[in-house]
């Protein structure tokens, strides 16, 4: 080390000695609001720690940073010493995992500063600290999180971050315009937004009221959440009465949903040409909904439960890619035989399935179809995806006051086949 070398060693020999200073701060305050005792964790001793770790990382110039690695086992020696005595019960000895593992990120705060990025640094600071600021509100959400969900979130990493990049290129036999990744790309997307709102259904809006529930539901399956509704209204007058409103607004929602996804997995083109029935769709649906809730506003709110099916099992993901491929040979052999004609009959029939995988298969089917074709085989899948929501709420719920909204869900696919007769 040469003198010309340190003022280029002192910015970062500076920001280890402040940021170690803030992670002592931080753990002294998370240990005073924990009744312990400070024990090693001072603040003097982790802005020390971290300067250590500094200077023995410059000093050590071999490739094997060995005089480095030597310290780290020391610290992590001394630390483990001094955090369990042998004299400390069972009892005083929680709790000090954190102290530990903020005591040994000090110590590799000074390569960190040196050799990683700025936001690497950040984040490695805020985390420590973040953890301990926010411990109980952690500790609320850890007791309330079912165990299942961590599987779950490691699910949604697994087909996104495992699987996706793992897939070949190549397009399937018989559908050149399909591709293995291209297939489990939609699968990711759809399960996304699936997941997405059914993580604002159970977690940020737990206690949402009935038209609240309708939107959520609408992000997550619409025809799910009519089901779940339509059962709720069948034995209670107060969910009776409001989830005519919420079917609908779902399905509003639904539109809405479904043009995001043309947006990401087709092209601007053919969202723009599906834009203006939707938004008609939309904007009458909801108005209709508006006028059924105000019809109902004196009822005391009601809560339905959450929507059962979970949008992330492996296996759904798979029937899904399954259906994927299937509506997408289906969709070629109707247009190269039947034309245009043949895909408005078989976007009717699907509608009384899950409407997703038939609605990617157009995006990413190569076949004949125009865009006018696409466009108008979308809108029909829809129309008829909610004559199946209508038959769904009238036989569950068993209610006349789900009658308005049944109805409404049957006008949209005579509005929809209107649409495409006119266009």
């Amino acid at each position: 080390m040469t003198p010309t070398a340190l003022p280029g060693l002192l910015v970062p020999c500076v920001v280890t000695l402040v940021l170690s200073f803030v992670l002592g701060l931080e753990l002294h305050g998370y240990r005073r609001a924990q009744d312990q005792p400070l024990g090693f964790g001072t603040t003097r001793t982790l802005s020390l720690l971290g300067l250590i770790g500094f200077v023995l990382w410059q000093l050590d110039n071999g490739p094997a940073h060995l005089l480095y690695g030597a310290g780290l086992l020391s610290a992590a020696l001394w630390l483990g010493l001094a955090a369990y005595p042998p004299s400390r019960s069972r009892n005083a000895q929680a709790g000090t995992a954190m102290p530990l593992c903020v005591a040994l990120i000090t110590y590799l705060m000074g390569p960190l500063v040196l050799t990683q990025p700025v936001w690497l640094v950040a984040v490695l600071t805020m985390g420590p600290i973040l953890a301990m600021a926010e411990m109980p509100r952690i500790r609320r959400f850890s007791d309330a999180m079912p165990v299942a969900e961590g599987a779950t979130f490691a699910k949604f990493l697994l087909l996104a971050g495992v699987v996706l990049p793992l897939l070949p290129r190549e397009p399937l036999p018989g559908l050149p315009g399909l591709s293995f990744s291209s297939v489990w790309l939609a699968v990711v997307v759809v399960c996304g937004i699936s997941y997405a709102g059914y993580l604002a259904r159970r977690y940020l809006f737990p206690r949402a009221g009935m038209l609240l529930t309708g939107v959520l539901g609408g992000v997550y399956s619409s025809t799910a959440t009519t089901v779940v509704l339509a059962r709720q209204a069948r034995n209670d007058a107060v969910a009776a009465a409001q989830a005519p409103s919420a079917v609908l607004i779902a399905s509003a929602v639904m539109y809405v949903r479904l043009w995001g996804i043309v947006l990401m997995l087709g092209s601007w083109v053919l969202a723009r040409r599906v834009l203006l029935p939707f938004a008609l769709l939309i904007v009458m649906t909801a108005g209709v909904s508006g006028l059924l809730w105000r019809r109902t506003r004196q009822h005391a709110t009601s809560a339905p439960p959450a929507v059962s099916r979970h949008p992330l099992e492996l296996s759904v993901a798979f029937v899904f890619a399954a259906l994927f491929v299937l509506f997408a040979a289906i969709t070629h052999y109707v247009t190269a035989h039947f034309g245009n004609a043949g895909l408005r009959v078989l976007s009717i029939v699907v509608g009384f399935t899950d409407i997703d995988p038939f609605v990617l298969s157009l995006l990413g089917s190569p076949g004949r179809a125009s865009t006018p074709m696409i466009a108008g085989a979308i809108v029909l899948a829809a129309g008829s995806n909610n004559l199946l929501k209508a038959c769904y709420a009238m036989v569950l719920s068993r209610q006349r006051s789900m009658l308005p909204a049944a109805l409404w869900l049957a006008a949209t696919l005579a509005l929809s086949l209107l649409w495409v007769a006119l266009t």
